[in-house]
């Protein structure tokens, strides 16, 4: 210890050790720029390919929507035949699909969902939904509620049960979208509060998809869980479920709490008004 007190004292050390220090600060410096202009270049290749990717998609989807073009006519294009193995082209030939979709009804959007599964990009949406990463899981699941694979709702519905808060407002809205109420009922059996926010996004998911039918709304009244029956208050006073006034009734003389019964006759209230 003393040797080393006395080195320090001596100041020997500080010519040595600020050269070094400098010279390290700018073999970091020097290696972070060219990372930084590696991402860069990535980057602008990337954007560079995803443009010229997105006219031959456009090409092909316009001539399968509104030409009639087959799968297997797509097939032997060769554009297609060349890339369509390709990791990025499939990544950017999914967006434009799902985007084209989300913009058509009817026959048009049935095309492109045939064309989904006959291309296999569904596989890759159904490898996302079984990925670790939440936020892939959710990508996943966007994708396949989109594009109305129901054959995943007993997939989509599992992860729902889930803690992760996004990723299960994400799943609840997929199954609201694929199976209407069938998609939340499960919930009568939920042990976790529900919280305001995504009672809100299911609320939201039903008005957004405009699901007429409503059968097993008042089921979300016989849980003991008190969020899940608010939960079920609020998607009948909201959706105007008129039908369902007689079961807020027998809610509201047998409630659990003057919380819920309270909030029972208000939604009566509501409907006689």
């Amino acid at each position: 210890m003393t040797e080393l007190w006395e080195l320090y004292k001596s100041k020997i050390w500080v010519e040595p050790f600020l050269t070094t220090s400098i010279d390290i600060f700018i073999v970091v410096s020097f290696v972070l720029y060219l990372l930084i202009i590696r991402s860069r270049n990535k980057k602008i290749k990337k954007e560079r390919l995803s443009a010229g990717y997105t006219v031959i998609i456009e090409r092909l989807m316009f001539s399968m929507i509104f030409q009639d073009l087959s799968f297997s006519e797509i097939k032997e294009d060769k554009d297609y035949a060349v890339l369509h193995q390709k990791p990025f082209f499939r990544a950017v030939l999914t967006e434009s699909i799902i985007d084209l979709h989300k913009n058509y009804e009817g026959v048009y959007a049935r095309k492109l969902e045939e064309f989904y599964k006959e291309s296999g990009l569904i596989n890759k949406s159904l490898k996302k939904l079984k990925n670790l990463k939440w936020e892939v899981k959710c990508k996943g699941i966007t994708e396949l509620a989109e594009m109305n694979v129901t054959e995943a709702f007993e997939s989509i519905l599992n992860v729902s049960k889930g803690r992760n808060k996004t990723l299960k407002i994400t799943a609840l809205n997929a199954c609201i979208k694929l199976a209407g109420t069938k998609g939340i009922v499960h919930l009568t059996g939920h042990p976790y509060p529900i919280d305001d926010w995504t009672q809100i996004n299911i609320i939201n998911a039903f008005k957004k998809h405009d699901i007429g039918d409503t059968k097993g709304v008042e089921l979300l009244l016989e849980s003991q869980n008190t969020t899940v029956i608010t939960l079920g208050l609020k998607l009948i006073k909201e959706l105007k479920l008129s039908q369902k006034v007689p079961y807020v009734a027998e809610l509201a003389a047998r409630a659990p709490n003057s919380l819920i019964q309270y909030e029972a006759q208000n939604v009566l209230q509501s409907f006689n008004s």
